[in-house]
């Protein structure tokens, strides 16, 4: 365990439960001896640039008023405007919104995107409310965080409960404040409203090329490789659809409905279809269902947790058995964890590389906005695949240069970016 930061928590943060913050911080921490002369610049990395804390009072479909509070954090922006997702969920807080906001920071530094790191979240459980309450909730969003938000200055996207058409609520909304017509303003759109094609995939798309060069590196063939996805959403279930499609062999899957397995590979088409039509992968044809905890310590060549957040802890990482994890969720594993994996020889692809895909063809869908000037999904997805492959190229040099985990290669070249940056700019 690292030193404490001697940068104090932000006044507006629960000392005694600063929350995902506090992961971030040590992260960076544990790379400050590798920075050399810009040591001296890290601190400012431990404090967002901008914090916006904001209250919606939305009308409800039945008159009455109801309040939800909100956030925009701006991390850094010494490398480019902020770009960071908007998510919808009861359970943010601020402090996972920093947290996020500095992860993007470092994921956008790692590929190499002229991006800085921000992040958006509204605290509300979308299942409580109609699509026309979410309409006014998120356009109130948006005209809360204008005064900081722009085409040059911070382009949010979709994260967790946010889809194109609240990406198009946000445009339109925007757009109608700016009195012009201003598709880059999000990313995440719909097709005709000047969304990227190959967006929807490019996360998944992106786990699933990084997974590839990482099982090259641990001499595993994908043919007939034992794959387990936690989380079979947009992420993972496109990960283990283009591994299935590769000749692995998806032995498990879990999600929030439960944990279905078979040992001769799961009928991933299928379990995408019942996910389809039901929301889960639970009743899943000719597969068992297992214990959660079970899942974990499956023998499997790749694991890929692309749920939430910490969920590979202290309490489940000695019973891991994967050669290799690809993290697709932001934050899946703890630091603590993480020292465990290292321990047993586990190959860790940390998330700001594995899961980069959706924020690098949010770039391309940002340049295309800009230039007015749309590509193929072919195009799309061959510029995808050259980013990510370089970009594992040159974290795996690191890694071997410095005799470190990929995780700390990560935000050894991603500090230094973004430090080097800070440092010409004058702060």
């Amino acid at each position: 365990m690292s030193q404490k930061s001697s940068q104090p928590l932000p006044s507006y943060l629960n000392p005694d439960n600063p929350g995902p913050w506090v992961v971030f911080l040590e992260q960076v921490d544990r790379v400050t001896p590798y920075l050399g002369d810009l040591t001296e610049w890290v601190e400012t990395l431990k404090q967002p640039e901008r914090t916006l804390i904001v209250n919606l009072p939305v009308k409800m479909d039945d008159g009455r008023i109801e309040h939800f509070e909100a956030y925009r954090v701006q991390h850094d922006l010494s490398c480019g405007p902020g770009k960071g997702g908007v998510r919808f969920h009861q359970d943010v807080t601020l402090s996972e919104t920093m947290a996020l906001s500095a992860w993007m920071s470092i994921k956008t530094a790692v590929v190499g995107l002229p991006y800085g790191g921000a992040k958006g979240s509204v605290r509300i459980d979308p299942r409580n409310y109609s699509a026309t309450e979410m309409e006014r909730v998120t356009r109130r969003y948006t005209e809360e965080i204008s005064p900081i938000i722009g085409t040059k200055e911070d382009i949010p996207g979709p994260d967790i409960n946010a889809t194109g058409q609240t990406m198009a609520w946000m445009m339109d909304s925007y757009s109608k404040k700016v009195g012009e017509h201003t598709p880059g303003i999000v990313t995440g759109k719909p097709i005709p409203l000047g969304g990227s094609l190959g967006r929807v995939e490019s996360t998944g798309r992106g786990v699933f090329i990084i997974a590839s060069e990482a099982a090259r590196d641990a001499n595993i063939s994908l043919e007939g490789a034992r794959v387990c996805v936690q989380g079979f959403g947009n992420v993972g279930g496109i990960a283990g659809r283009l591994l299935h499609e590769a000749g692995a062999s998806v032995i498990a899957v879990q999600d929030h409905t439960g944990t279905i397995y078979n040992a001769d590979g799961l009928d991933v088409p299928a379990v995408l279809e019942q996910v389809r039509k039901t929301g889960g992968v639970a009743g899943a044809a000719n597969c068992e269902t297992i214990a959660s905890d079970d899942f974990w310590s499956l023998e499997c060549d790749i694991l890929i947790p692309a749920a939430l957040a910490s969920q590979i802890n202290v309490n489940n990482a000695q019973k891991v058995q994967a050669k290799v994890i690809v993290e697709g969720a932001n934050g899946p594993t703890t630091p603590e964890a993480d020292d465990i994996l290292k321990e047993k020889g586990i190959r860790v692809v940390p998330d700001v590389l594995a899961n980069a895909g959706g924020v690098t063809v949010s770039y391309f869908e940002w340049v295309q906005n800009l230039a007015n000037y749309y590509w193929s999904e072919e195009e799309v997805n061959e510029r995808l695949g050259i980013i990510m492959r370089d970009a594992y190229a040159r974290l795996s040099a690191t890694a071997e240069e410095h005799q470190v985990s990929l995780r700390t290669a990560a935000f050894i070249a991603a500090c230094t970016r973004i430090l080097e940056a800070a440092k010409l700019r004058g702060g």
